[in-house]
Parts: structure tokens; C-alpha cells; sequence
């Protein structure tokens, strides 16, 4: 099968899914650009039908979605477009960033090149700190839990500092492989789109420059400014590229990181968080290792529900107390139900 039949199919899966979302957002600003996005994935269909014909071959008299574009609308018509936002990006369906923030009467309108997309801009080396603070909290609350819990089921200092010592390791390598996953997924989503951007923007410019002018003509930009803007942006492959990542698919491709990254830093977080209730039954044994795991494991989620207050502009101290209090229920829950299996099974 030719290059220019799956780019046909990939247009009028598009087109389907397009129409799909239009529905989805009746009666919202939103459905006019999905349905006249439709109307353009459609026209592009035909340009690739033409050069399919060219080749001496021929498209379907009727398109047929697959088993996998049927399942997405359903899955629109259930759970609406803005909850399938990474599933409808792989399925090339494009001005997805319209649901990255307000509606187009609410968004603050670009003036210039450089604004276009600046919005969808992260706090930068804030997103790993963030990741930071979330692993190390997971990693003290699950392992302490896991030492209160090995604790009420038996008195026996070694027996809770190996588990404690199997729960870091099996929590950290976890978040390892779940961090490297996740990320070399969505790289490897985000690459595969930016080929067809990359191929789509080469070969029909125009084409490319209207479906951009659409999303910025939603947003409550004239048609001609919108169109100006679009054409001024697509004039610079590399830029136009880039815009397209952000406006089209509504990510930032600098933004993704890298998996080995990702992996890494969370397997480190996750084991200094780990480490917190642990450490106390390494430096004494007895009865009192518990207790100094309790105070340990106590400062270090105040700490730590503090640092969150960073990126929830709460109080530092609201934001401790109540770390404290969920890590409290869950260690308390996981002692209780240890003690109960103790006692069952001695």
C-alpha cells in the first residue's frame, strides 16, 4: 500500500473524529472549529486521493473507520474531548490546544510572532521539582505505612527493616520503570506526529496555514488576522513546526524531557522519601526504633506538605497538617490490619 493511501486514510479518520467532536461540543464556541476542521482534514483527503490516482491506484468508494477510530468516538460521546486529549492527539485529530486553557472569549489574544503559544510555556525546572516533592511524599507515606504495618503484624526489629528495605526497593524501581514508560511513550507519540506535521507542512503549506488560521480564528481573531498570523508563522519551517506542536496538539515539545531522566530522578525521590521511616531501625534496634520512625516519618511529612504549598498557593502550614494527617490515617490503617493478620495467623 502507497505512502499516499495511509495519508489518505489518516485524513479521513480525522475528518470522522473531527465530526465526532463537533457533536461532542454542540451548542459550545468550540464546534465550529471542529467542524470546519473536518471540513478541511476532508479537503486534504481529496489532494491525497488525487495523487493516489496519479500513481494509477485507487482509494475506497467508502471510507471505513477501524475498530480503533469507532471505539475513540465512542469513548467521545461518553467521556467528552477534553478527557481524551492525548488519545485524539495520537489519532491526529489537531487544535486539541484550545483545551488548555479558557474558553476563546477568555484567552488573551497574541499581538505579535512571539506571543503565539507562549501560554502553553511550563515554570520550566518547576515541573521537576514537583515531580520531586510528589515522589519523595509517595515514597515515605507507602514505605512507612508498609513498616507500621509489618510492625503490628510482629515485634521482630530485623523482620521490619527488611521490609522496609524490600518496600524501598521495590517502590523506587517501580516509579523507575512507570516514569520511563510513561515518558518514552508520550516522546514517542509526539515524534510520530511531528513527522506527519513535518511532511504535511513540506508538502501542502496552504493546507496547513488555514487549519491554523482556524484555531486562531476561534480564539476570536479576524479572518484575516488570523490568516496573516498563520501564513507570518508557517513562513519559518522550524518555527512553524514548533507552533504547530503547541497550537495544534497543545504540547510543548521542549517540555517532554527525556525518560532515562525521568526514571532516574523519580527512583532518587522516591528512595530519600523511602528512606525517612527506614533509616531509624539501621541506627537502633528495639522498641524505640519505632518510635523514632513515628517522629521521623511525622517531620518529614510536614516538611514535605509544606513544600507542596509551592505549587498549590495554600498556607505552608495547611499544607503540612493535612499531609500529616492522610499520612497518619494511612499508617494507622496499615498497623491496625497488620496486628489483625498477627494475631490471626499466630
Amino acid at each position: 500500500m502507497s505512502a499516499a493511501v495511509d495519508h489518505w486514510k489518516d485524513e479521513k479518520r480525522s475528518a470522522y473524529l473531527y465530526r465526532e467532536v463537533a457533536a461532542a461540543e454542540h451548542g459550545t464556541p468550540f464546534e465550529a472549529l471542529f467542524a470546519a476542521l473536518a471540513v478541511e482534514a476532508e479537503r486534504q483527503a481529496g489532494l491525497w486521493e488525487s495523487e493516489v490516482r496519479r500513481e494509477g491506484a485507487s482509494v475506497p468508494a467508502r471510507f471505513r473507520p477501524e475498530a480503533r477510530a469507532r471505539v475513540v468516538a465512542a469513548l467521545v460521546r461518553w467521556l467528552g474531548p477534553r478527557r481524551l486529549k492525548p488519545v485524539l492527539a495520537a489519532m491526529k485529530v489537531r487544535g486539541l490546544s484550545v483545551y488548555s486553557g479558557a474558553l476563546p472569549s477568555g484567552h488573551a489574544l497574541p499581538t505579535a510572532v512571539e506571543d503565539v503559544g507562549r501560554r502553553h510555556h511550563g515554570p520550566g525546572g518547576g515541573g521537576n521539582l514537583r515531580a520531586a516533592v510528589f515522589g519523595a511524599t509517595d515514597g515515605l507515606v507507602s514505605n512507612a505505612s508498609l513498616i507500621l504495618g509489618v510492625s503490628g503484624a510482629s515485634a521482630e526489629p530485623r523482620l521490619v527493616a527488611l521490609s522496609g528495605v524490600a518496600g524501598l526497593l521495590a517502590g523506587a524501581f517501580s516509579m523507575a520503570a512507570g516514569e520511563y514508560v510513561s515518558v518514552r511513550s508520550q516522546r514517542e507519540m509526539l515524534e510520530y506526529q511531528l513527522g506527519l506535521e513535518r511532511a504535511e507542512l513540506a508538502e501542502y503549506p496552504e493546507a496547513e496555514a488555514v487549519e491554523l488560521a482556524l484555531i486562531y480564528r476561534s480564539r476570536g481573531l479576524s479572518e484575516v488576522e488570523a490568516r496573516g498570523l498563520a501564513e507570518k508563522l508557517l513562513a519559518n519551517p522550524e518555527r512553524g513546526l514548533e507552533t504547530l506542536a503547541r497550537e495544534e496538539l497543545g504540547v510543548n515539545p521542549a517540555e517532554l524531557g527525556s525518560p532515562w531522566g525521568a526514571a532516574l530522578s523519580s527512583l532518587a525521590s522516591f528512595a530519600v522519601g523511602a528512606a525517612v521511616p527506614l533509616v531509624p531501625f539501621w541506627v537502633t534496634a528495639g522498641p524505640g526504633a519505632l518510635v523514632v520512625t513515628l517522629a521521623a516519618s511525622a517531620v518529614g511529612l510536614l516538611a514535605l506538605g509544606a513544600a507542596t504549598s509551592l505549587f498549590t498557593g495554600r498556607g505552608a502550614l495547611r499544607g503540612g497538617l493535612r499531609q500529616l494527617v492522610i499520612g497518619a490515617a494511612a499508617g494507622t490503617a496499615t498497623y491496625l490490619i497488620g496486628r489483625l493478620v498477627g494475631v490471626t495467623l499466630s
